[in-house]
């Protein structure tokens, strides 16, 4: 039986949600409400921007901002990889890198450890899209339009930055998603993210 695993809302104990083979439904609880949100996870519908997180240098912490500009082959204005500044800038197709809300939520459950908002080190946090299936699809986040060049599986560098033991484990296949930019433009929190 294929099904995933939620919190639920008014008890905060954890609830086997079932599930369709081409999509699967998580209750994840908001951290801005008492009531759980059901996510449906699409693997080829559209999702939304839950979060934009931009760091102006290497090593820097992570910012949150509503927008960010989208330029083609750069990365977010304001960011480490805009001005060829980050850990993996020498890799082709990391102008822009992508995390799924609810592997982060499942990770914290799991592995009971809590991820401040950020510490994930990756630009946009994403709620309803599969991310791993959009390696090697062209896709657009907002008014940008990118392409998945490969996982983002976490490195060493995150456990050093998080400073919790066990975090890079929690997120192997669930890293996240690198991705290129072809199309520059605006992505802001709400936006869709979808196929191109």
């Amino acid at each position: 039986m294929n099904a995933s695993i939620g919190v639920g809302a008014a008890s905060g104990e954890i609830e086997f949600v079932p599930a369709r083979a081409e999509r699967s439904a998580v209750d994840v609880a908001d951290a801005d409400c008492d009531n759980a949100t059901r996510v449906a996870v699409e693997p080829h519908g559209m999702g939304r921007v839950r979060a934009i997180h931009v760091a102006p240098e290497q090593e820097e912490p992570m910012e949150r901002v509503e927008r960010a500009e989208a330029v083609a082959g750069r990365g977010l204005e304001g960011d480490r990889y805009y001005d060829a500044d980050g850990t993996f800038s020498d890799r082709e197709g990391s102008d822009l890198t992508l995390i799924e809300r609810e592997a982060l939520v499942g990770a914290e459950r799991e592995y009971d450890i809590a991820l401040e908002s950020g510490v994930h080190r990756r630009n946009v946090t994403t709620e309803g899209v599969a991310l791993n299936h959009l390696v090697g699809e062209r896709f657009r986040v907002g008014d940008a339009v990118c392409e998945g060049t490969e996982r983002c599986e976490p490195c060493s560098s995150l456990e050093r930055h998080i400073e919790i033991d066990g975090v890079q484990e929690a997120l192997v296949h669930r890293g996240g998603l690198r991705a290129r930019i072809l199309e520059g433009g605006s992505i802001s929190e709400g936006a869709t993210v979808e196929r191109a």
